[in-house]
């Protein structure tokens, strides 16, 4: 069995711990039943993840299967990880997506994905990443009483991402701990209003608006503080026609969305400016975590 599941942008700028879409770079893990227990890693990351002395993957799903089946699994796994760690890109949220995905599946026991996605919280507290990473497509989700509730829209092929991921790292934790305690009503407002039109124009496809509503005051400045570069990406991604350039989770990644026929240009001034960057074209998802049996 492979358990397939995708990258993912969240906050997309404003929409801090709410907004997410799904990106089609993904992991796949093969995983089957065995007399002894044997890890393969093959991919990003590979050698640093192959000397951690635990794998989450296989912790999340062990736990998650004995919960369900009253039995501890032994299984081969086999990682095939095109999703880079520790760069905004959900890697994280895939890896539990999956495990969970993988503890029904392996157990037989019928789910739908919104009971995948509620138990994904005990692992993932913010529901902007794991929604997208299970569902696909463009989500908007808000967490209440240990419950997710969602909107997705499928997105068109008519747009596309061009991300640049840095060769360094942001970490989350530290990320978040440059955030202020509390902000002015005017930044608070800022935010909801530009949060709300990007929601909009996803719903309504009507892109064009994102040229300019898309603005934070929260988050995006304090965090890209790690990476100055990210404030030039922006301006050249911007400048070369994208729609909306943000801020892609807590970083290091910065995500561009542009016109299906903007992506090349928007691509090869961002790969010429910076060479040491990794720039990729990539299509969006809709279809979330995926089984192959």
């Amino acid at each position: 069995m492979i358990i397939s599941t995708p990258a993912t942008s969240a906050n997309l700028g404003p929409g801090f711990d709410t907004l997410g879409l799904a990106l089609n770079l993904r992991n796949e893990v093969e995983i089957e039943f065995s007399n002894v227990e044997k890890i393969e890693i093959y991919g990003e990351n590979a050698e640093y993840l192959k000397k951690l002395p635990n794998n989450m993957f296989v912790n999340i799903f062990s736990e998650v299967y004995e919960k369900l089946t009253g039995h501890k699994p032994i299984c081969s796994y086999k990682f095939n990880n095109k999703i880079p760690i520790s760069r905004g890109l959900g890697s994280s949220s895939a890896l539990i997506s999956a495990a969970i995905t993988a503890a029904y599946e392996m157990g037989e026991i019928p789910y739908k994905k919104d009971k995948i996605l509620n138990y994904a919280l005990t692992y993932e507290h913010h529901p902007d990443n794991i929604t997208p990473a299970i569902l696909g497509g463009f989500c908007v989700a808000k967490v209440k009483k240990n419950r997710v509730y969602f909107l997705k829209k499928f997105i068109p092929n008519s747009i596309k991402a061009v991300v640049v991921i840095p060769n360094k790292t942001i970490s989350t934790n530290y990320s978040r701990g440059t955030l202020k305690e509390f902000y002015a009503l005017n930044d608070v407002v800022t935010n909801i209003s530009s949060s709300s039109m990007i929601t909009a124009a996803f719903f309504s496809e009507k892109f064009e608006l994102l040229r300019n509503v898309v603005e934070d005051k929260i988050h995006q400045e304090s965090r890209m503080k790690a990476v100055p570069e990210l404030f030039k990406v922006r301006e050249i991604a911007l400048r070369e026609g994208a729609l909306m350039s943000t801020l892609s989770g807590s970083g290091s990644t910065y995500f561009n969305l542009v016109y299906k026929d903007d992506a090349y240009n928007v691509f090869s001034a961002l790969k010429s400016y910076f060479p040491e960057f990794n720039v990729k074209i990539l299509n969006f998802d809709n279809l979330g975590v995926k089984v192959y049996k």
